[in-house]
């Protein structure tokens, strides 16, 4: 497996380079740290950002913990950055792209156009975006399926890529009754509707254990769960209450988790959602 990591010499870069190192770490995998130049400039200020960064990247993989003992170099490209990126990551056979936020706080729609949501919406690659400090390898993580076949390439690239290392994956899936409004409308009673809504929801729980038996996702140990809402509003609620490590989740699908390139719901949780997220594109 080989891992690229993506940093800008920004702090939260610093931390994609170490969640890199400790992946690499742990899968055993080849690691790349690359940077990427802007070429529109004279010539003498690009080779020497160039020499620059070629000495900046060497320095970090001798300093960070992380790092030390695992076979990785470093690369510099020159380029815009976000094309940098993908054709570093094709060259080097990448797996995996790691890159740090590029959105603060308080504006949160900084992310729209940012490098990191052209690399996810463009390549064609699985990116982790690092949003939190590094202590440890993940132990936890939420995935969001919605039953396409994205949802389950998802699932299946985060098992491979070790996210989380242990057990702790939970499969969360969410439904919404569509005659529940129609029922209200109707005047029904209030047992009426709670009834037809479990009854939706055992429908759901029977039709995501057939899922992820077709899609011989049964095999991995997790846990399951089902709620009614909206795809975004679930899976924001239970990254809450679960606190997972990480993410996991499809860009592309055919409803709930995806709807467009990117995907409304999957831009709306890069957006608004601070833990760290891997983002996974369809096979192609």
């Amino acid at each position: 497996m080989h891992i690229l990591a993506a940093t800008d010499f920004s702090t939260r870069s610093q931390r994609a380079l170490r969640r890199a190192g400790l992946l690499a770490r742990d899968s055993s995998a080849e690691l790349t740290l690359m940077h990427v130049v802007d070429d529109d400039r004279p010539p003498d200020l690009v080779a020497f950002e160039r020499r620059e960064a070629e000495r900046i990247l060497g320095e970090q993989i001798g300093a960070m913990a992380e790092l030390r003992g695992l076979p990785s170099r470093a690369l510099v490209v020159e380029g815009d950055p976000f094309d940098g990126i993908l054709r570093a990551a094709a060259s080097t056979g990448a797996d995996l792209v790691v890159m740090g936020s590029h959105r603060k706080q308080f504006l949160r729609d900084i992310f729209v156009g940012t490098t990191i949501e052209r690399v996810i919406r463009m390549g064609p690659f699985p990116v982790l975006m690092v949003n939190r400090e590094v202590d440890q390898p993940y132990q936890t993580a939420v995935a969001a399926v919605d039953m396409s076949e994205p949802s389950a390439n998802a699932v299946r690239t985060g098992m491979a890529l070790g996210l989380p290392a242990g057990a702790g994956l939970t499969i969360v899936h969410a439904f919404e009754p569509l005659a529940k409004g129609k029922l209200v409308y109707a005047g029904l009673s209030q047992d009426t509707i709670d009834g037809y809504v479990t009854d939706e929801r055992v429908r759901a729980t029977t039709e995501l254990t057939a899922f992820l038996d077709a899609n011989e996702l049964d095999e991995y140990e997790r846990s399951m769960r089902i709620e009614e809402g909206a795809p975004g509003a679930v899976i924001s609620t239970a990254v809450e209450q679960l606190k997972p490590d990480v993410l996991i989740l499809g860009t592309h699908g055919r409803s709930g988790i995806a709807k467009a390139l990117l995907g409304s719901v999957a831009e709306e949780v890069l957006r608004s959602l601070d833990l760290d997220i891997l983002a996974v594109p369809p096979l192609r």
